[in-house]
């Protein structure tokens, strides 16, 4: 080992489409040397860097209380994502089966900059630098990872099965192009129009999002990222406004046409809820999850029966203003939940009475205009 580069007895196997993949041991002490961990952040042109949550202090201290208690077991691998500048030599001689032995050469650069970043194993990463047990020798796995792409990829897949916050998995969704996990597709296009929802000028929720990546930066944002994804998925996946725009067959989701809905329904509601829009959660239901998803509903019901209008703005804006006189988003009782409005709770069963309060109420407005 030198100051410039750390030199370690490795097996490497290949996997996927020619991936180098590596096992070694690495100290304590040399972990954040040659990894960094790359935060999940916006930059001023709005585009998303990195993949990791916040360090969660505590869950760090925990580790390094233990790690310091001296002769430790400390099983668990660091998973890694490696720069394509690390160097492997293979050794001479028999090799395990599937897997060649050799000497991983991992540069250790100035400043900055790193070799490897860091997919798995943050906490305990930030705990080894921290610890008095520098020389603790910790289990490493590496896959060679030339773009963002696939490391974002394999933090998801990795951490999947964990306790990961669902606000952070949704928020990386868009920027992965690999297939996904059944379970994890249906949220990708929403979570990609909540993005542009956010940072659209032009749209009726223009920096009103709160989105894991930018919650300290943007104070005036009022609706969370998760109640807008779900209200998506919902219409999508259950014959709602914009599963008009579904795959079908052979052909490509216009996402494009959801975006443009979802502006427009959510525009009208903006114009015919004036007093209610854009405030805090805790002084607007219209803001609450449980508002934004019941409204939700409503727009798999409106929207539908006036998405080929020349004036489908208007004709939203119309029926919205029917049951507008009805709706307490900042004051009164629902009639029919006996319900005050700040009582209406993100739990499914107040979720599900407001939205079929709401399209009770639309049906029989339609009723009486006709």
């Amino acid at each position: 080992m030198t100051d410039n580069q750390i030199e370690v007895r490795a097996v490497r196997a290949v996997q996927g489409r020619d991936t180098d993949v590596y096992s070694f041991f690495l100290r304590g002490r040399d972990v954040l040397r040659i990894a960094d961990i790359s935060r999940l952040q916006r930059d001023q042109a709005q585009d998303l860097k990195g993949f990791q949550r916040k360090e969660i202090r505590s869950h760090v201290q925990g580790i390094v209380d233990y790690l310091d208690r001296g002769e430790v077991l400390f099983p668990n691998a660091i998973i890694l994502a490696l720069h394509p500048s690390v160097v492997f030599k293979q050794s001479r001689g028999p090799s395990p089966e599937g897997a060649v032995s050799g000497t991983l050469t991992l540069p250790v650069f100035s400043g900055n900059r790193r070799a490897a970043w860091i997919v798995d194993g943050q906490q305990r990463s930030l705990a080894l630098a921290q610890s008095k047990n520098k020389n603790v020798m910790v289990p490493v796995v590496g896959f060679v990872a030339p773009t963002v792409d696939v490391q974002r990829e394999q933090f998801i897949l990795v951490n999947k099965a964990k306790p990961l916050p669902r606000r952070l998995i949704n928020e990386l969704l868009p920027e992965i192009s690999a297939d996904l996990p059944s379970d994890l597709r249906p949220a990708k296009i929403p979570s990609a129009i909540c993005n542009q929802l956010n940072q659209d000028p032009k749209s009726p929720f223009y920096q009103l999002i709160r989105r894991t990546s930018d919650e300290d930066a943007q104070q005036n944002a009022v609706v969370v990222d998760t109640a807008l994804i779900n209200a998506m998925k919902q219409s999508i996946n259950n014959y709602g406004a914009l599963a008009l725009f579904k795959r079908s067959g052979n052909g490509d989701t216009d996402v494009d046409a959801m975006y443009r809905v979802m502006c427009v329904y959510w525009r009208a509601v903006k114009a015919v809820f004036p007093e209610a829009w854009g405030k805090k959660p805790q002084e607007s239901r219209l803001m609450h999850s449980a508002g934004i998803q019941a409204m939700g509903v409503l727009m798999d019901r409106i929207v539908p029966r006036v998405h080929q209008s020349s004036e489908m703005g208007e004709e939203i804006r119309t029926s919205l203003a029917r049951i507008a006189p009805h709706c307490c988003w900042t004051e009164g009782t629902w009639e029919g939940l006996g319900l005050a409005w700040n009582d209406v709770q993100n739990t499914p069963r107040h979720i599900k009475a407001l939205a079929e309060a709401l399209v009770q109420m639309d049906y029989a407005a339609v009723q009486e205009a006709s």
